[in-house]
């Protein structure tokens, strides 16, 4: 008999266990183990009660939540951010976007600029095979918009969940997508400053300057999906 089959029933048995246990959560919620290290859920499946728009204290109706996702559902939502501030974290999301998308993840999120996106470095989520802004490497999706770009391996197809890892510490920013290291840079140093002056934010004063901020969500005019929103305070 094939080793795979005679396997398979521990396998089973193992799965059943750990789901048992509370080792694999279900969307939208903590493990036990989660909990005890610390981790937060900023959108529990039900309401989006943990975030407003940019420089408002209310939340547009185009965002919505549906089928255990926050959802942008129609252009004009507004960018949205974290009610609450963090300085060094560890952020985990899953993300989905329409074909033909485009849409990103903010963090150190001040309100002292015109726009969500005025001092905060993204990670840029697109269909990089038909979204038009596919054509410079670092504004694929898991890049760090317009500074650094995600290999290839990291990417998915529109309309696919995407992992996301964000952590932030030190002034050291990691990013992985779907597994994959797509960024690890410390945010001040010679080797980021030189990535900033030769981007499109080379004469934005204040950008990535703050030592803590907000996480954002932006509207760029297409539907995007987020579940399984969770954050670590380190």
């Amino acid at each position: 008999m094939n080793q795979a089959i005679k396997a398979l029933p521990l396998v089973l048995a193992l799965a059943s266990s750990a789901c048992a246990s509370g080792v694999w959560a279900k969307d939208n919620q903590l493990t036990a183990q989660e909990q005890e290290a610390g981790w937060q859920l900023l959108f529990d499946g039900n309401d989006m009660s943990q975030w407003r728009n940019f420089k408002s204290d209310g939340l547009n109706k185009q965002w919505q939540v549906e089928d255990g996702a926050m959802t942008l559902t129609a252009s004009g939502g507004g960018d949205i951010l974290t009610k609450k501030s963090y300085d060094d974290f560890e952020l985990q999301l899953q993300w989905k976007i329409a074909k033909k998308g485009n849409s990103g993840i903010f963090v150190l999120v001040d309100e002292k600029g015109s726009a969500i996106y005025s001092h905060a470095p993204e990670i840029q989520i697109l269909d990089n095979q038909e979204h038009p802004d596919n054509k410079i490497d670092s504004h694929l999706a898991g890049s760090i918009y317009d500074l650094f770009a995600a290999p290839s391996s990291a990417h998915k197809v529109a309309g696919q969940w995407n992992d996301v890892r964000i952590r932030l510490r030190d002034n050291h920013l990691e990013v992985w997508q779907n597994g994959v290291s797509t960024t690890s840079i410390v945010i001040g140093s010679t080797t980021w400053n030189a990535l900033v002056e030769n981007s499109k934010f080379a004469t934005w004063q204040g950008f990535a300057q703050g030592q803590g901020g907000h996480i954002g969500l932006q509207d760029h005019g297409d539907r995007v999906w987020f579940k399984n929103i969770k954050i670590k305070e380190l």
